[in-house]
């Protein structure tokens, strides 16, 4: 079962700030790390219950190759993306935006 995909605008923001900083580094590395993501997204989508609890109701998957998680909630039938984060960031930042 697939369920629907809502990325909040935040999310979305810290996936463009990587992937822009990861082809300034070399050119075609924003676009692995892209489909890294799409990849975690995928399967999120497939089977989110598969993903641990972190924080209250918020699962997280980690990114092949790139050290970034990927942190969600479940409700319903919808998939909410709220945070795609770099593994040493602060994790307070992404915590009140459930």
């Amino acid at each position: 079962m697939n369920y629907k995909l809502i990325v909040r605008p935040e999310a979305e923001a810290e996936l463009k700030d990587a992937y822009i900083w990861y082809e300034q580094q070399t050119v075609g590395l924003g676009s692995q790390f892209m489909l890294s993501v799409d990849a975690a997204i995928n399967s999120i989508r497939r089977n989110p219950h598969q993903y641990p609890v972190v924080y209250k109701d918020i699962h997280r998957a980690l990114t092949r190759r790139f050290p970034y998680q990927i942190f969600f909630t479940v409700n319903d039938m919808n998939v909410v993306i709220i945070a795609v984060f770099h593994g040493m960031r602060n994790p307070s930042v992404w915590q009140g935006r459930n």
